[in-house]
């Protein structure tokens, strides 16, 4: 029964993840398409390097993998073989990798935001 559960569990946090990522993806589309056809945007307006839905989509992907890593553990953490253990630990090691970079992209994005950005003061 336990195990059932654990599976179950596991199926439903795969379908979060793939729900924020598909509602990442979708958001970062029209935001997108909304800036690129506003009317009166010159191609070289600061309006236009806006890194928004780029970094949404960047931080529902960190947050998608991070659910799909912890439905990985869930289905190995039930009567786990050595080989399943190995390839968790693979998928870990993939995932941590890809959301190490990703947050590493939002970081450098964020202050590079923050410097265009004019102080309260002005």
């Amino acid at each position: 029964m336990l195990q059932q559960l654990t599976v179950s569990l596991a199926l439903v946090t795969d379908a979060v993840a793939v729900a924020i990522i598909a509602i990442a993806v979708l958001t970062a589309l029209w935001r997108t398409m909304q800036a690129t056809l506003k009317p009166g945007q010159a191609s070289g307006s600061p309006a236009s390097h806006d890194e928004g839905p780029r970094l949404g989509l960047a931080r529902a992907l960190a947050l998608g993998l991070e659910f799909l890593l912890a439905a990985d553990i869930m289905r190995t953490a039930v009567a786990p073989t050595w080989t399943e253990i190995g390839q968790l630990a693979a998928i870990a090691a993939l995932r941590t990798a890809l959301n190490f970079f990703i947050q590493r992209e939002i970081d450098s994005a964020e202050r590079r935001r923050a410097t265009r950005l004019p102080s309260p003061a002005e």
